[in-house]
């Protein structure tokens, strides 16, 4: 039980607290089962001092404001954490087991070596959150936002992370063992990979497959071109007008120069693209591009220029050698593009992508 003398001080606010906690550096702290809902705690001191734990197991700190506190290697066994506030809270070390952290605030909160094993981590926002070495080892982490989120070397062994949505995590070292991508309430399938686990999922539901193959493969346009102030209009209106006509529009910026992995990620892109239209008014990295794009895949390309420009001088060798290089629709401003859009630049493209589908 916590004790009721530490509990009082801790109650008459965190600047009472961090004063007393610097002149009792050897006082073993214990707030287990304490009732802390709604508490506001931010910047309080609640590590180890003198290598004695803080003890907050079983604590209820529903809703609590922690933004910032410091519970290195405290002991939250157990606690009541959820919808709880621990933005960029210092968690090095903490032993979170079984804690219920459910809703709960952890964006860029540092939970470095921290033992999160069958924590409740379900829908907790853990944007930019630091979980290097963390032991995740069955923890829920369903619906959970994990968004440049650091899980280096974390175990993550037989973790729930149905509904997870993972973007830009870092995961190297990292032990992905197990993941189960069904929902506590369906037979458990599991998956060895985070990263690749919301798409597996996909695969085992049939009906949502076949709407994400039919959008790569029928709806996907790729728009090539320059985002040069007096360029960029152009291609803002031909992507508005595309997502009107139910296609799935994927703008490209080549203002930069290309590099190798920008030119593989051009190249995964037209091949999922139903046709790309090159916008080749006063190129810069689009020759490189379109050179290591059109010979090795049969996409269709329709080129579009703003007269008066005409392509550079060894254009005319793809359209020659590659047949699903169209002829350049040439247009004189954007009321011209758009009003022929649909008969010169969207019918052309659809009629050589059957065609290429037919053979």
């Amino acid at each position: 039980m916590a004790n009721e003398e530490q509990l009082r001080i801790l109650k008459q606010g965190v600047e009472t607290w961090n004063r007393w906690r610097e002149e009792n550096l050897d006082a073993h702290v214990d707030l287990s089962s304490a009732d802390l809902s709604q508490a506001r705690l931010g910047q309080a001191y609640l590590s180890e001092a003198d290598l004695t734990r803080t003890l907050l197991r079983g604590a209820y700190l529903i809703r609590a404001h922690l933004d910032g506190a410091h519970l290195n290697q405290a002991d939250l066994s157990g606690a009541y954490l959820m919808e709880a506030d621990l933005r960029n809270a210092r968690l090095t070390g903490a032993h979170l087991n079984a804690a219920r952290l459910a809703g709960a605030l952890l964006n860029g909160a540092h939970l470095n070596q921290a033992d999160l094993r069958k924590a409740i981590l379900i829908r907790a926002d853990l944007r930019g959150a630091n979980l290097t070495e963390a032991n995740l080892c069955e923890a829920n982490l369903e619906g959970a936002l994990l968004l440049n989120t650091i899980l280096d070397a974390a175990d993550l062994t037989a973790c729930r992370v149905y509904g997870v949505s993972a973007w830009d995590i870092q995961l190297e070292k990292a032990i992905q063992k197990d993941l189960i991508i069904t929902p506590s309430s369906e037979p458990a399938i599991t998956v060895d990979n985070l990263e690749v686990a919301q798409f597996i999922h996909l695969l085992l539901n049939k009906k949502k497959i076949r709407d994400v193959i039919d959008t790569i493969t029928s709806k996907v346009v790729l728009i090539l071109g320059r985002f040069a102030p007096e360029r960029k209009a152009i291609l803002d209106a031909l992507r508005e007008t595309l997502r009107q006509r139910n296609y799935v529009p994927v703008l490209f910026d080549f203002d930069k120069p290309a590099s190798r992995d920008l030119t593989e990620t051009i190249s995964t892109l037209a091949h999922l693209a139903r046709f790309v239209i090159a916008d080749i008014t006063d190129p810069k990295s689009i020759p490189q591009e379109l050179q290591a794009i059109v010979p090795d895949l049969a996409v269709p390309i329709q080129p579009i220029i703003a007269s008066p420009n005409h392509p550079w001088g060894m254009f005319e060798d793809f359209p020659k050698k590659y047949h699903w290089v169209l002829a350049v629709h040439e247009y004189s401003d954007l009321d011209d593009l758009l009003t022929a859009l649909e008969t010169k630049v969207i019918a052309p493209a659809e009629a050589k992508a059957k065609e290429l589908m037919g053979r």
